[in-house]
């Protein structure tokens, strides 16, 4: 049943991607910027209410009153293709995602993107990426919407922690910008670099603004690192040897336990 029930998953996201793409393409040049965003966001609701029927695959959220009513640079833990289409439904304002140029090239995904106000990277600028990097990113958040990056970099299996890097740091104190912590366990329901997708409760958790200015880049991102793997720990104990234990759960499991529910009712 699992398989079926994956197998239908992937062939919504096969069917379903393709149209809206183009529909966004014929309706895109006659929209404001915002208006795209929200758009765009439609396939994400879309898949996380396809997911939750099929899958099982719900949510709740903890901490939304720390959203700061202002520019911010959200870190988020990164476990699972997941969070990158829950984030963008679930915050009030438009995200902003720091990719890869080469990523405006993928069919369809690729070139809805592009006619999104996303910051993007392009390596071949050098040393002066970064700087291209920032100005985009100021941009976008003098006209309302937010920045997300994962300080990860790459997606870490449940119970595990990879090694936190310093740019989304380093991004919102040149942006002049706060900091937003998260915390999630989306890879019980959605392993990285798997087919099979399991039903249970994600558990997102927003911690409080991390002010940066008088911070180095260095001391924004140990306070990050520190809360988001403490609040994992807390959210997601099982996965970490018990309340306080350390990293190194049971990652290479076939079959994750379903994600942990807690106070709030699941959405």
């Amino acid at each position: 049943m699992r398989f079926l029930r994956s197998l239908l998953l992937l062939a919504f996201l096969i069917v379903f991607t393709a149209p809206y793409a183009t529909a966004c393409f014929i309706a895109f040049p006659f929209m404001r910027a915002d208006k795209r965003y929200w758009m765009a966001v439609g396939w994400c609701r879309s898949t996380l209410a396809v997911a939750r029927y099929l899958n099982g695959i719900r949510y709740r959220v903890e901490g939304r009153e720390n959203l700061p009513d202002g520019p911010a640079v959200l870190l988020s833990k990164h476990q699972s293709a997941w969070e990158t289409i829950a984030l963008p439904a679930l915050m009030p304002r438009p995200l902003c995602f720091v990719f890869k140029r080469e990523l405006l090239y993928v069919p369809f995904f690729g070139w809805a993107l592009g006619m999104l106000k996303m910051v993007h990277i392009n390596r071949k600028e050098g040393k002066y990426a970064f700087a291209s990097v920032v100005q985009q990113g100021r941009r976008r958040m003098a006209e309302g919407a937010w920045v997300i990056m994962f300080p990860e970099g790459t997606r870490t299996p449940v119970g595990k922690q990879g090694k936190y890097k310093t740019g989304g740091a380093r991004f919102a104190i040149d942006a002049g910008a706060s900091v937003v912590p998260i915390a999630h366990n989306a890879g019980h329901v959605w392993p990285r670099n798997s087919f099979f997708k399991y039903a249970g409760v994600v558990t997102v958790s927003i911690g409080k603004p991390i002010e940066t200015a008088g911070l180095s880049p260095e001391e924004v991102n140990t306070r990050v690192e520190t809360w988001i793997e403490a609040e994992m720990r807390r959210i997601d104990p099982d996965a970490y040897g018990g309340t306080g234990g350390n990293s190194g759960g049971d990652a290479g499991a076939k079959q994750p336990k379903p994600a942990r529910s807690a106070k709030a009712a699941p959405i």
